[in-house]
């Protein structure tokens, strides 16, 4: 099948990216390099440089054809989402609007939605399923959930089929090596902790170690992206096949500590990483968890790499590629 990835060159739209060609559908890219690489592309796929904001060219490529398309193309930093609202509003709905409307009028059926598990803000029960309350906290969250309910919309209005799928911490790199181009100023635990290592870092912060949990450092679910990777493909193949729409969370359901995340790390890299414990971030709930058990029972998917072994091998075998370890 023919299918249209935008922000197919950014960290997770890559990994989608070589999921789809390595099943053998037809791939086109559409990113506008803003966050997504060059070298993140494949010679595989056809490549349109274009801004989602630029609705002629997107409609224009989606002209062509295609079964089906998939959407990455959100800006997601959550602190910047606050102080930046008119950015995340103007990309990420009016961008998502775009897409929508151009879908619509080029008879595009189906559409494959990268949302968050932003949407739900503070957990109010563990593990958070699809029907916990959704709350978000920072902007970024909102628009995601603004551009789940415009699905919905076009959905019962124009017969286009959606699945969004709300993933909790994305982390890891493709493990067979081939694609390692880093993220730009990283915010995310995993990054920061591998930069520490590469030297890029003089040293980290751990935020707090006074939590309840098995070592008073916060609880997150991490997912590995090529995890996620497969999980676009097999929600993409559930949209054809069973023609209704669908919302999944996407989590490993068994959390990683920050301190197990160093031990791991420490050990791979062989490198001391050091830490310092400060005072805990405002509004960090101690523990974040996914349930997916909705994604394993209509998707049959399930996390093949999101250990924290696996996760840091990875994502270090990515720093040393790139040739950015200084240490």
């Amino acid at each position: 099948m023919k299918y249209l990835i935008i922000g197919g060159a950014g960290y997770i739209g890559s990994h989608v990216t070589q999921a789809f060609l390595q099943a053998g559908h037809e791939v086109t890219v559409f990113d506008n390099l803003s966050s997504g690489k060059r070298q993140n592309l494949f010679s595989e796929a056809a490549f349109v440089e274009a801004d989602i904001l630029d609705y002629p060219t997107l409609e224009k490529t989606l002209s062509q054809g295609f079964d089906g398309l998939i959407h990455l193309a959100a800006l997601k930093a959550a602190g910047e989402s606050m102080n930046e609202p008119e950015r995340y509003a103007e990309n990420n709905i009016i961008g998502s609007l775009n897409i929508l409307n151009a879908a619509a009028r080029t008879g595009v059926s189906a559409i494959v939605f990268s949302s968050t598990a932003a949407v739900y803000g503070e957990p109010t029960y563990l593990p958070i399923d699809e029907n916990h309350p959704q709350n978000p906290m920072n902007f970024y969250g909102f628009t995601k959930l603004e551009i789940e309910r415009l699905l919905g919309w076009f959905s019962r209005l124009k017969g286009i089929r959606y699945a969004a799928l709300r993933y909790f911490n994305a982390a890891g790199y493709d493990p067979t090596g081939t694609l390692h181009g880093l993220e730009e100023q990283p915010e995310n635990l995993l990054p920061v902790v591998m930069e520490t290592a590469a030297g890029i870092r003089e040293k980290m912060a751990v935020f707090g170690d006074t939590y309840e949990t098995r070592d008073g450092t916060c609880i997150r679910d991490y997912i590995h992206v090529s995890d996620l990777a497969d999980a676009h493909l097999r929600a993409a193949d559930y949209l054809h096949q069973q023609k209704e729409d669908i919302t999944v969370n996407l989590g490993s359901e068994e959390g990683i500590t920050v301190q197990e995340m160093l031990h791991s790390a420490r050990q791979v890299t062989g490198q001391p990483i050091p830490a310092d414990v400060v005072s805990p971030r405002p509004g960090d709930p101690s523990v974040v968890l996914a349930s997916a058990e909705q994604a394993q029972k209509l998707l049959g998917w399930t996390a093949k790499y999101s250990d924290v072994d696996t996760l840091i091998k990875t994502t270090w075998q990515a720093y040393q590629k790139e040739g950015v370890v200084r240490t």
